[in-house]
């Protein structure tokens, strides 16, 4: 009983640690407010799935898709790269994404598209080893935007976040839980340093 118990209160020393290592170290990168975020040429949209489970539209993606809009009319960023997932047959963040910008009125030859962003940590570490950029703008939620800032700066990147509008507590419980998982792992990725599964060939940005 006393081990288990001591097990559980270590796991909640190590998640508050990381919790904080993250919060602490990013609070003058991201900003809500877009008249205080500085342009960069390049946008980083890190990916989501276009519905959740039952089919219901995801609301992470639509304030995601929303706030890079907001940037690009802003004058904020002139080109976005969408990373994803896009690990299986019928499922394509990049594309989605692209459809819905596009959608939105921003124009194809403006997005390029990361297939092999299956986590986070890949993301950002292929903006520079496949795009090769070191000074970016990461678009998703706070929350998020603040891991992938944590691991940019690990990385020895310039990058700032914009935050997209968050969902309700209720329907963002289960991000956030996994969130608090997901800092204590990237503690260890940033410590070791390491390379994402796939990188590929470079892909250059020309605009």
């Amino acid at each position: 009983m006393i081990l288990c118990l001591s097990g559980v209160v270590l796991m909640l020393v190590i998640i508050s640690f990381a919790n904080y290592r993250v919060e602490s170290s990013t609070n003058c990168d991201v900003f809500s407010n877009i008249a205080q975020l500085p342009a960069n040429k390049v946008g980083l949209l890190l990916g989501t799935s276009k519905f959740i489970h039952g089919g219901r539209p995801n609301l992470y993606f639509y304030n995601r898709i929303e706030a890079t809009v907001q940037l690009f009319k802003a004058g904020k960023i002139e080109v976005v790269v969408i990373s994803g997932d896009n690990g299986r047959s019928g499922y394509n963040e990049p594309q989605d994404m692209k459809a819905a910008l596009v959608k939105a009125g921003i124009s194809p030859e403006k997005i390029y598209l990361d297939y092999a962003g299956f986590r986070t940590y890949d993301s950002v570490y292929r903006m520079k080893a496949i795009f090769g950029q070191t000074k970016f703008t990461v678009i998703s939620q706070e929350f998020h935007n603040r891991r992938a800032v944590f691991i940019a700066k690990a990385l020895k990147l310039d990058v700032v976040g914009f935050n997209a509008r968050d969902v309700d507590a209720y329907n963002g419980f289960k991000t956030r839980l996994r969130e608090r998982f997901a800092r204590v792992k990237i503690l260890l990725d940033v410590f070791f340093q390491f390379k994402p599964r796939f990188l590929g060939e470079r892909i250059l940005i020309s605009q």
